[in-house]
C-alpha cells in the first residue's frame, strides 16, 4: 500500500477541523458557525493596522480603544448569548 493511499479523506478531513477550528463540522449548529466567522472577522481586523486605522477614524475613537473592544468585549460573545438547547 502507497503512503498516498494511507490517508483517507476524512483523515484528512479530521486534521483540517484539529488544525482550523472555524473550519466546522457536520454537528457545527448555525450559531456556533456565525460566532467563529465573527471572530475570526475582529481578528483579522486587529491584526491589519490600516483596517484598524480606518474604524479608528470613522468611529472617532483611538486605535487602543478599538482594538481593546475587539479584543476583550466583542470577542467574548460576538453574536450576543448562545440559543437555548432544547432538552428532549
Amino acid at each position: 500500500m502507497s503512503s498516498e493511499l494511507r490517508y483517507t479523506a476524512n483523515t484528512q478531513l479530521e486534521h483540517l477541523h484539529a488544525r482550523y477550528t472555524g473550519t466546522g463540522h457536520a454537528d457545527l449548529s448555525k450559531y456556533d458557525w456565525v460566532t467563529h466567522q465573527h471572530r475570526d472577522t475582529l481578528a483579522s481586523i486587529v491584526g491589519h493596522p490600516t483596517l484598524t486605522s480606518f474604524l479608528a477614524i470613522a468611529d472617532g475613537e483611538s486605535k487602543g480603544r478599538i482594538k481593546f473592544e475587539m479584543t476583550e468585549q466583542k470577542m467574548l460573545q460576538p453574536c450576543g448569548p448562545p440559543p437555548r438547547k432544547d432538552e428532549d
